[in-house]
This record gives structure tokens, C-alpha cells and sequence, in this order.
């Protein structure tokens, strides 16, 4: 009788236990490499420089990430996720704890509902469809911040249907952890970001599409918007991947876009509130452990003739599933003022670009080699 008792009280016990499992995961990726850069701008010369860098393919981080089965197919979750320099031990993103993701929420079938900070749907668009995944340094992000960028504050949802997944976010202050404009009494438009993005993945296959509308204005003038469309698509055949995009974005309300700059001094708004951005690439699986990646980026400044190009060459080698080594290159074509850099100007900080790294008109090229580990 006791050993049926005993028994039975283990089997209620792992019943519960069957139905709120939880689990939560530390992760993190740390990469460092050494990187030589040419025509650098720290002043109003240009210079040459060999320095070491954080985050060359991704930005350092370490994250915690938490499910929990509550019964029924529903499950909560959350992640907490912190950037950091390898360099300089510092926090990234405008030196915040959980800078990179922090948010909570609940999942099902249906999708999944998050509350917090969060990646936007445009940096997840980036990585599917950017022949250089947001890689920190030598990507679309040097041409369009927007594909880095996270919104405090946000509701965020994400559904998969078959091979077909959208994504919306909503934020009531997109950056008010690094001092911008949000969630202020009266003034609900402030701040405010709200984006919306389709994809479908069929086979080889993959398409997708995304509209973001961020309110980038302040108390003296909040009206400031910049509106973005993008249209990308993936081909996969044998060892390759071929991808191609468009990126539309429009200011409005005396917005200025990345990059609208001559020689370092503003342009007037009315002639630069459009820009036009174009990227052709593709990855090469050359063997189980090395794969190979070039791309190119241009965008095109309405009424300007300052129409920068970045085309990037990637090497990766995996010593194994968590370690690698990368040799990478990327070169600058400026003209008409145009100041691009090959990289972001600060990989960590949020809505940075190659812009203004570089001197007007001076072309650039740069280097780096490099060492990722991801736990």
C-alpha cells in the first residue's frame, strides 16, 4: 500500500511537472578582430588607422532567454539580452543593462505577443534579406541605420502561417532610453513607431515586404517622420544564395534622412527628403566550413548628385559549431560631398551609420580579420 501510494504521489508530481515545464537559456556570441581602415575622419584631415574592434560580424552580446509551458498550447516567454564591447568591457547601446532585447510575453499557435524593447520588424528583415545578415561592421547598416534599429516601449507581434510569417510593432517612444521624445501627456504621435512586415518562404524560394512609419521629431517640432517601404527577395540553388532589394524612405515634416550631407553640412530639406537604396549579393557554400559572401549597396539621393556605393567581401571559416574566423573587406565610392564610411559609426548605439565617417567625397576602403565564438 505505502509503495502505491509512493508511486502514485510520484506521478502526480511529474504530471504537474509535465504541464508547466519551464526552461530558461544564457546565451551570448563574443567577437573581436583586429581592423585597418583608411581616410578615417576623427577630425578635418584624414588619416589611416589599425584598431581593435568589437562586434566585426556580430554585435557582442550575452542574453537570457525563458519559457514556461502554461497548458494548452499557451506558453510564456521572455528574453533579456545585453550588448557589450569586447574592446572595452562597456555596455552597448547607449551604455543600457538589457540594450539589445528586453521584453516578456505569451505564445501560442496563433503567434506570439511580446511587451518591451525590442528588435523592429526591419532589423528582422535585414536578416533574412541582406546578403551580410546586419553583420556590425561592412552591411546594409553603414547605407540604412534603420535595419539596426530597436523601439523602446513596443508591443510586438510575430505569426507564422505554413511559409508565410507577418510581423507588426506598435511603440509609444521609440528611443526614450537614449534621450529622444516619447510617451509624453497630450502629444501621442511623439516618438511614436509602427511598422508591419510580410514574408513568404517557399523551397528555394523567398519574398518579403515591410512598411515602418518613425516619428522623429521633438516638442519644438513634432511632425518630424520618416516613412520606409523595402521589397527583398532570396534564391537558394545548390551551394548559393542570391539575394536582391529596394528601400524606399521619405522625410517629412523637416525630418533629414542618413547621409543627406554635403561636405558635412546639411542639405536643404526640400531638395534631399527622398532616398532610393538597391542591393544586389550572394553567399557561396564553398565547403562544409568556409563560405564566401559579396555585396553591393547604392543609394541614390533624390535631386543630389552625392550617390554613395559600399561593396563588401566576406570570407567565414568554422573551426566548429560555435567558433569561427573571418577575413573581411569593404570600399566606399563617394562623390558630389557624399561622406559614407564602411562601417557604422558606432555598431552599439542605436540608428548609426557609415555616414560622416569619412571625409566629403573621399572614397574608403577597410579590413578586418576576426575571431567569433557563440555560447
Amino acid at each position: 500500500m505505502k509503495m502505491k501510494l509512493f508511486a502514485a504521489a510520484v506521478a502526480a508530481l511529474a504530471a504537474g511537472g509535465a504541464y508547466a515545464q519551464s526552461s530558461v537559456t544564457l546565451y551570448g556570441v563574443i567577437d573581436a578582430g583586429v581592423e585597418y581602415s583608411n581616410h578615417a575622419q576623427p577630425s578635418s584631415s584624414s588619416h589611416d588607422v589599425v584598431r581593435l574592434n568589437s562586434g566585426g560580424m556580430s554585435g557582442s552580446r550575452w542574453g537570457l532567454r525563458g519559457v514556461e509551458d502554461l497548458g494548452g498550447g499557451l506558453k510564456g516567454v521572455f528574453v533579456l539580452e545585453s550588448g557589450f564591447s569586447v574592446d572595452t568591457g562597456t555596455s552597448g547601446q547607449s551604455s543600457r543593462l538589457f540594450g539589445r532585447q528586453a521584453f516578456v510575453g505569451l505564445s501560442s499557435q496563433y503567434g506570439q505577443l511580446t511587451l518591451g524593447r525590442h528588435q523592429t520588424p526591419f532589423y528582422d528583415f535585414g536578416l533574412n534579406y541582406d546578403p551580410m545578415a546586419i553583420a556590425s561592421n561592412y552591411s546594409i547598416t553603414a547605407q540604412a541605420p534603420e535595419f539596426q534599429q530597436r523601439a523602446d516601449n513596443s508591443l510586438k507581434y510575430i505569426g507564422t502561417y505554413g511559409g508565410l510569417t507577418g510581423a507588426l510593432l506598435y511603440s509609444f517612444g521609440q528611443n526614450t532610453g537614449a534621450g529622444g521624445a516619447g510617451e509624453v501627456p497630450g502629444n501621442y504621435h511623439l516618438g511614436r513607431e509602427m511598422s508591419a512586415s510580410l514574408s513568404y518562404t517557399g523551397g528555394p524560394f523567398s519574398v518579403g515586404a515591410i512598411y515602418d512609419e518613425t516619428n522623429v521629431g521633438t516638442l519644438a517640432n513634432d511632425s518630424a517622420k520618416i516613412r520606409r517601404a523595402s521589397v527583398a527577395g532570396t534564391y537558394a540553388f545548390g551551394p548559393a544564395k542570391v539575394f536582391a532589394g529596394y528601400r524606399y524612405a521619405h522625410a517629412l515634416g523637416g525630418a533629414v534622412l542618413p547621409g543627406a550631407t554635403l561636405a558635412g553640412q546639411a542639405l536643404p530639406q526640400a531638395n534631399v527628403n527622398v532616398s532610393n537604396l538597391y542591393w544586389l549579393g550572394m553567399g557561396y557554400q564553398l565547403t562544409p566550413a568556409l563560405s564566401l559572401t559579396g555585396a553591393a549597396y547604392y543609394q541614390d539621393f533624390r535631386n543630389t548628385g552625392s550617390d554613395p556605393w559600399e561593396f563588401v567581401v566576406s570570407t567565414d571559416y568554422a573551426f566548429s559549431k560555435r567558433t569561427d574566423a573571418y577575413f573581411n573587406m569593404a570600399y566606399t565610392k563617394n562623390k558630389s560631398g557624399s561622406t559614407l564610411g564602411t562601417s557604422s559609426a558606432s555598431p552599439n548605439s542605436i540608428g548609426s551609420s557609415g555616414f560622416g565617417t569619412t571625409l566629403g567625397s573621399y572614397n574608403q576602403f577597410a579590413a578586418m580579420v576576426g575571431l567569433r565564438h557563440k555560447f
